[in-house]
This record gives structure tokens, C-alpha cells and sequence, in this order.
């Protein structure tokens, strides 16, 4: 390749049927494919590391996903992990012309212009690795550095190259702290207390479901077990639990638009008083913290989760604003029985 010299390419990629739908593009990239994203992400060369990789095979999640580094991040103390690196595409949403590419999180995300985006954590879109093109330019050699959205968009220097970095890659097992994040996730969802707004919320609905509060654990017990930490993507675990909030949040709200659900208009200072999907299981306030909460959330997974749900009638525009209609509140309370009634 040119690159890489006495690396495995092949033994590098995990070539899972989820890496194979939503990483790995079908063909290598072309050079008008290259010349093309280049343009569209900003006129960001791309490393001949980085071409010469997908040109070998193009996008995909690999067998060694941590990267040791001498100073923390908000991620780990001693390394950084990754869910996948993007293709040179347009075909898979995590490609990096896809629909969660690079520029998705500069313009969804307000993460800073400083090059391109090629990697994701687990974090669900709270940290993300980027080539760095502020020193080098446009058309220069970037490092690889960790941007920091939960931390005001820190930057942390990972590696010098990409080629540095895909070949300093290690195995999970040396950092494995799995068991402990699941068993830590599952006493935040059985113990942890409630938001206020979620305390008030399940309070309103009493007359209908006397035990929403149980079940709301039970649910959020599942999405552990599922995940082995507590985070909403775009999984069916995560869609019922969107619905739940949503039914829960407008028993005592009313929702004029998708934004305001979100979050309240801005010129307002931040109450649980006037309460938000953000200060529902997202995030709290320093003044009135609480442990029931997931510490962050993507918004276009709940983007996706509105616009399905508005498609499919689940949710109607009313005098009241937009509400669960009556078939999908049956549907909602029938799962959630189901989810209770399994123990979690």
C-alpha cells in the first residue's frame, strides 16, 4: 500500500453484519469519490494513510478499538475507544459523506471546523476523533486528537498520523472495565433518584399506571442488560423508552414543536420548573443533581424517533399540542407490562 508496512489489514477488521450495514462501503474508493468528499467536507486533503486503508477496505469497525494515551480525556485517564472508522462513502450512514459523517457533527453537533471526524466513541456522539488540519492546513499531514463536546470541545492530542494511530491500537482486554460500567449502569437505574420533572411526571399518570416509576426502572434495567451501560440510540429498547418520556413528559406539558420538547427556549434560565426532554434522564442542574440520568443523549436519534413516530400516526397534532394518540398510548402501556412483567 505504501503504508502500513507489515501490518494485517486483513486481521484488523471485524466484518460483523452491523459493521457491514452501517461502516463498510462495497468498492474501494475512486479518485473522483476521493476528490469529491475532499471538496464537500470542507477541501480537507485526505492522508495517503487514510486512502491507502480504504483502498484496502473501505470503512468498518476494527478488532482493536483502544488507543493508550499519556494524558485523560473525559473519556478514560490512560486511553480513548472507538466504535468504528468511516469509510470513503456516501452509501453507510458512518461513512464520512453519510448521514452521521463528519459534517453531521459540525452542523448538528456544533463540533469545531478543524478537519474531519472519522471516528466515534461509544459515548453516543459525547466525544469524537477528528484529523486535525490546524497546523498542517488544508492540504498538510493532520494529527489525530480527541474533541471533547461534554467538556466545552476540548481537543487532546491522540497520535502524530493516522497511520500512527491505526497501527497503535490495542485490545480491548487491556483496559476492560465492562463488568464494573455494567454493574455501576444497573444501580444508577434501580437506585439512582429521579429528576424532579420525572418525579413529577410519573406522579400525574398515577390514576393510569399506579407503578410508572417501577416501570421506568425496569425499562431502563433493560437497556443495561441489553448495552452494558445506560444510553438511548436508536435501538427498539431506546424507541420505547423515547415514547415512555414523551407520554410521561406531556401528562403535565404541552409540546408545540419537536425543538421545545428538547429543550426549553433559551431565553428562559434553566428550571425544572419549565421542564425538557434534556432535564427529564439527559442531564441535571448543578443546583438539583439526581442519578437516574443516561449523561448526555444524540439528538438525531431522537430527531429519528419524532419524524418515524409522526409518520406512523403515533404521535398527532391536537389542540393540545402534539400527543401519543390513544392506539400508541395502549401500545406503550402494553410493553411496558411486558418489560415489567420479565423482571427487567
Amino acid at each position: 500500500m505504501g503504508y502500513f508496512e507489515g501490518f494485517d489489514v486483513v486481521a484488523f477488521w471485524d466484518d460483523s453484519a452491523y459493521a457491514l450495514g452501517e461502516y463498510v462501503e462495497e468498492a474501494p474508493p475512486s479518485r473522483e469519490l476521493i476528490a469529491s468528499l475532499e471538496e464537500e467536507l470542507g477541501g480537507y486533503r485526505l492522508p495517503g494513510s487514510y486512502i491507502a486503508l480504504m483502498t484496502a477496505h473501505n470503512g468498518g469497525i476494527p478488532t482493536r478499538v483502544h488507543f493508550p494515551m499519556t494524558e485523560p480525556t473525559s473519556w478514560a485517564e490512560d486511553h480513548v475507544e472507538i466504535t468504528g472508522i468511516r469509510g470513503i462513502g456516501r452509501a453507510r450512514p458512518q461513512s464520512l459523506g453519510g448521514e452521521y459523517g463528519s459534517l453531521f457533527w459540525i452542523d448538528m453537533w456544533e463540533y469545531p471546523d478543524i478537519g474531519v471526524y472519522f471516528a466515534d466513541t461509544p459515548s453516543a456522539g459525547h466525544d469524537m476523533l477528528a484529523l486535525d488540519y490546524r497546523a498542517c492546513g488544508r492540504h498538510g499531514e493532520p494529527t489525530v486528537v480527541h474533541v471533547d463536546q461534554e467538556g466545552d470541545f476540548a481537543i487532546t492530542l491522540v497520535a502524530e498520523s493516522f497511520e500512527a494511530f491505526v497501527t497503535g491500537l490495542v485490545d480491548g482486554s487491556v483496559y476492560d472495565t465492562s463488568e464494573q460500567d455494567r454493574l455501576a449502569a444497573l444501580a444508577t437505574v434501580r437506585d439512582g433518584d429521579f429528576s424532579p420533572a420525572l418525579s413529577r411526571a410519573v406522579s400525574e399518570v398515577a390514576d393510569v399506571l399506579p407503578d410508572a416509576d417501577r416501570r421506568m426502572r425496569a425499562l431502563a434495567e433493560t437497556v443495561v442488560r441489553d448495552k452494558g451501560f445506560f444510553a438511548l440510540h436508536a435501538d427498539t429498547r431506546s424507541m420505547l423508552m423515547y415514547d415512555y418520556l414523551f407520554w410521561l413528559f406531556t401528562s403535565f406539558n404541552q409540546v408545540d414543536s419537536f425543538e421545545r420538547y428538547v429543550s426549553a427556549p433559551p431565553e428562559h434560565e434553566r428550571s425544572y420548573a419549565l421542564p425538557d426532554y434534556e432535564l427529564m434522564i439527559a442531564f441535571d442542574l448543578v443546583s438539583q443533581p439526581y442519578g437516574f440520568r443516561t449523561g448526555g443523549y444524540a439528538p438525531g436519534f431522537l430527531e429519528e424517533w419524532w419524524k418515524s413516530r409522526i409518520a406512523s400516526g403515533h404521535i398527532v397534532e391536537t389542540a393540545d399540542g402534539f400527543r401519543l394518540s390513544d392506539a400508541a398510548i395502549a401500545v406503550l402501556l402494553d410493553a411496558l407490562a411486558t418489560v415489567a412483567g420479565a423482571g427487567g
